[in-house]
């Protein structure tokens, strides 16, 4: 019956057929009120009229649909406003035939109308017309239902208030998603025999006493308004009762239609122990409108964000960097679909190529450089040291010195927490760049600001964290962590790359910006958190195994060097970080050191000189181990 009536491909009744259906109502609602008056053995006035009064009724209730647009709603979204529509409409008519009866009373000697009868019809056209609207919406949604199998996610809406009920109303009148609602979830305790929409609603006590009552439920839907701990206690009820988690986006960005397409899966970036930190500036723009950039890594996490996040600005040329070809291409097919205005330069070479960089500058005059290129594997380069040095190394000395070289107004290189007391190659080699990079900034005739931002692991960048684990729950697990004491900082991607944009027009040259990061995320916490997200149960569904420390790896992050000093700015969440400073003639000649015994791919060495440059770096869980045992590094000149 359904697909006969194609209700589900039905969006709403024709309005000309609404005005029709309430043209007809009015009809018999005249029609009724005459058969009651008759049964009644009531004397109606003027019955030689009798035609001709009807077709009065009629044409003034006509004439206020009309201008009320009693019949411009859509039925099945019907609410109170519509009935006040109604209300309008009728009570328009009973004042105009009650000011015609009394006129008629007035001159005749007797109203036209009975009074009686006029309100009679006024309540029985009133009744019938919304009573339809009530009816056809009930019909559509239990049609709706049928045509669905009442299949779907069961969802229980957490929350009673006024952005709750539109987003529940949405999920009830919006044909063809996954969801259907199931009632409603409060921390209220006098909603034990409470009713929304018809659906109950229930409490948040009965709920953690009653595991019963959860099976009734699949899925528990939050609202991106809520706040954070709202939010945290409904996601922990959620997951501690096997729940999906689900939210919807601010009623107030979309509309009531789109408003369950903006339903998605709880996100990792949810998990996050802080709100997301939003930079906006206008000083970020006017430093960017018109003017020629280049990014390195363009094609990585990091820097194809910047490239998205630069191309907003009106940049007159972004020239895009990446060694490795076909992320670049991917990169390039969306951005030229995305930016179709932008003019963009995609160049696939190595930064560790001095002459094929050269020429770029030479060619492109760059007034701003972000350095996101960068090998951070660090299982990968503890096993192949000399490749850092010719990338983290080589190729930042490489851009830094040819920046200068090129007078670009500003260098922003993109660091790692890592580089703070390494004991691992990968972050050791960034701390070097990262003393390479302020070196420049007092060399002589220098105009460049060199400025650098450190921060901590990126959410779902590439290589990281969480897409790995997300990858072994979808296997079946197990879920494999390093250590279950491990902790970790987080940010999301977008943050991360206006913090690299707004350290470009903050700093003065020869900073290193930090950010606070909130607090640090316990590994096995955000495991299982993640495993309860996917809608399994930790060690039950999905086994969760400890590897491990992996070579280099330690047990928590940081962000600041010992010997450091942090220094406020005008951002409550940035601050700078003074760390011990290196000469350009000292760091100079230790990596060209470092670069000669690269090339040999002498990894002890490579490494010998990496501790001089970094006294901090301590190897942990390394071979590198056995070099901070000597008393002195012996370094080949």
């Amino acid at each position: 019956m359904v697909n006969v009536f194609k209700i589900k491909e039905l969006r709403y009744i024709p309005r000309w057929l609404v005005f029709f259906i309430d043209i007809s109502i009015v009809s018999f609602s005249v029609l009724t009120t005459y058969l009651f008056l008759i049964n009644l053995h009531v004397k109606i006035n003027f019955t030689e009229y009798s035609n001709e009064k009807i077709f009065v009724v009629i044409l003034v209730n006509v004439l206020f649909m009309l201008l009320f647009k009693t019949y411009a709603g859509i039925i099945r979204y019907s609410t109170f406003f519509d009935f006040f529509r109604i209300l309008w409409s009728s009570g328009s008519t009973l004042l105009v035939l009650l000011g015609l009866s009394y006129i008629s009373h007035v001159t005749l000697g007797k109203p036209v109308y009975l009074y009686p009868a006029l309100f009679l019809f006024f309540f029985i056209s009133v009744f019938l017309m919304f009573f339809f609207r009530m009816v056809t919406k009930k019909i559509y949604k239990v049609f709706m239902g049928a045509g669905n199998g009442f299949s779907g996610l069961r969802v229980a809406v957490a929350g009673v208030e006024d952005e709750s009920v539109s987003v529940a109303n949405a999920i009830i009148h919006s044909p063809g998603h996954a969801y259907r609602l199931a009632g409603f979830f409060s921390a209220r305790s006098d909603s034990k025999k409470a009713m929304l929409l018809g659906h109950k609603v229930y409490n948040k006590k009965e709920l953690l006493k009653n595991d019963h009552l959860a099976s009734r439920f699949d899925a528990v839907l939050i609202r991106e308004t809520m706040s954070r701990p709202k939010m945290e206690e409904w996601i922990n009820l959620a997951l501690d009762k096997g729940l999906k988690v689900l939210k919807a986006s601010d009623i107030s960005k979309v509309t009531e239609e789109g408003l369950v397409g903006s339903i998605r899966p709880l996100q990792i970036e949810d998990l996050l122990e802080r709100r997301p930190i939003k930079i906006e500036s206008e000083e970020v723009k006017s430093t960017h409108s018109g003017k020629s950039i280049l990014i390195t890594g363009g094609a990585g996490s990091i820097g194809s964000e910047i490239v998205r996040q630069v191309a907003r600005l009106g940049a007159s040329l972004i020239v895009v960097v990446d060694q490795a070809e076909s992320p670049l291409y991917e990169l390039k097919l969306e951005l030229l679909e995305k930016f179709p205005g932008q003019n963009f330069k995609f160049v696939l070479a190595d930064i560790s190529n001095h002459y094929r960089l050269e020429s770029l500058f030479e060619q492109y005059r760059f007034s701003t450089v972000y350095h996101a290129a960068a090998y951070k594997h660090v299982p990968l380069i503890e096993d192949n040291p000399h490749e850092a040095i010719f990338v983290n190394i080589g190729g930042t000395k490489n851009l830094a010195l040819l920046s200068k070289q090129y007078n670009v107004d500003c260098f922003v290189m993109v660091s790692t927490d890592k580089a703070v007391n390494p004991t691992n190659v990968m972050g050791a080699s960034k701390r070097a760049a990262e003393l390479f990079v302020q070196s420049l900034q007092n060399s002589p005739g220098n105009i460049t600001k060199f400025i650098t931002t450190r921060f901590g692991n990126v959410l779902g960048s590439n290589g990281s964290v969480i897409p790995h684990f997300k990858k072994q729950i979808e296997k079946g697990g197990p879920v494999t962590i390093t250590h279950p004491d491990i902790i970790r900082y987080f940010m999301t991607i977008p943050e991360a790359c206006e913090l690299v944009l707004q350290a470009g027009t903050m700093g003065k040259g020869g900073e290193i910006y930090v950010f606070d990061m909130g607090k640090p995320v316990k590994i096995l916490d955000l495991a299982k958190r993640m495993i309860k997200l996917s809608g399994y149960t930790p060690d039950v569904d999905i086994k969760i195994e400890f590897i491990g420390l992996r070579p280099g790896e330690k047990l928590y992050e940081e962000l600041l060097t010992d010997n450091s000093t942090t220094i406020p700015t005008h951002h409550e969440k940035i601050m700078i970080s003074r760390d011990p400073l290196m000469e350009f003639e000292d760091i100079e000649i230790l990596c060209k050191q470092i670069m000669r015994s690269a090339i040999k791919k002498d990894s002890l060495q490579v490494v010998k000189i990496l501790k001089v440059i970094v006294p901090e770096f301590i190897s942990n869980n390394s071979e590198f181990e056995i070099l901070d045992k000597t008393p002195e590094h012996e370094v080949c000149q």
